[in-house]
């Protein structure tokens, strides 16, 4: 199976990044909020990160903060098209069924729930 990380991560400001391992990548979000059940959490579609994020905790180069593991664990997809994924999230924090996709106006919108 797949893992997943989420990061507490203080820079510019506080948000938590999700994690996705895909391959030879993290497919990444930012999350406005952590992660809780029943609850929308607005996000942002940020870059591609390299694996090693599964397990780091610290600083990050060039005075980008730090990050600190917020849960971590396995994943399956559930679905994966352009503007949807769902998953289900096999965490020490969280363990649930969860989307994370766009609505009409594009805005990235995360979401997890008891399965």
């Amino acid at each position: 199976m797949p893992r997943f990380v989420i990061l507490e991560h203080d820079f510019p400001q506080l948000h938590w990044d999700l994690m996705l391992e895909a391959g030879d990548v993290l497919r990444t979000w930012r999350l406005a909020a952590p992660p809780a059940l029943d609850q929308e959490i607005p996000a942002k579609k940020s870059f591609d990160h390299r694996l090693l994020y599964l397990d780091f905790e610290g600083p990050i180069s060039g005075g980008r903060g730090k990050v600190k593991r917020w849960d971590a664990g396995q994943f399956s997809w559930l679905e994966e098209a352009p503007g949807k994924n769902r998953i289900t999230l096999e965490g020490k924090t969280i363990q649930g069924a969860a989307h994370i996709s766009q609505d009409p106006e594009g805005n990235w919108i995360f979401r997890v729930w008891k399965s």
